[in-house]
């Protein structure tokens, strides 16, 4: 039987002091629907900016259904990313940074790392920006 937190997003956008910085944290399970709403979140940072940098926290992350995924979105996420993502900080979870440096071709300069659950303030440096609010 379903529960009230079954309706609650992994994902949530975080606001921060520079407005070409798209910041999220993934919180527990990620559905379909949740990635289809980081893909509309991050499309939305692409329509005002051209060039963004990314920084994703994980916390109690709890995987992903990629079988539920659509390969169109998996596809068209890669493609945009490839065009609009300069630098991507993630802090905790996964070590995906070995996953999406495949996603990029080579001729794309974007720089990816991991920071662990205790450097947050560090992948926030390192991405130039902080967190508001």
């Amino acid at each position: 039987m379903p529960s009230s937190l079954d309706a609650v997003p992994a994902v949530r956008r975080i606001e921060t002091d520079r407005d070409d910085v798209f910041a999220c944290e993934i919180t527990g399970h990620v559905s379909a629907a949740d990635f289809e709403n980081l893909y509309g979140l991050l499309e939305g940072a692409y329509a005002l900016h051209n060039q963004v940098d990314v920084l994703v926290h994980f916390t109690n992350y709890d995987g992903v259904d990629w079988s539920e995924v659509s390969d169109n979105t998996k596809q068209e996420g890669q493609e945009h990313a490839s065009r609009h993502v300069r630098r991507c900080a993630s802090i905790g979870g996964p070590d995906w940074v070995s996953y999406f440096k495949g996603w990029f071709a080579p001729s794309v300069d974007v720089e990816l790392r991991r920071f662990e659950d205790d450097e947050e303030e560090q992948a926030w440096a390192w991405i130039g920006a902080r967190p508001i609010g």
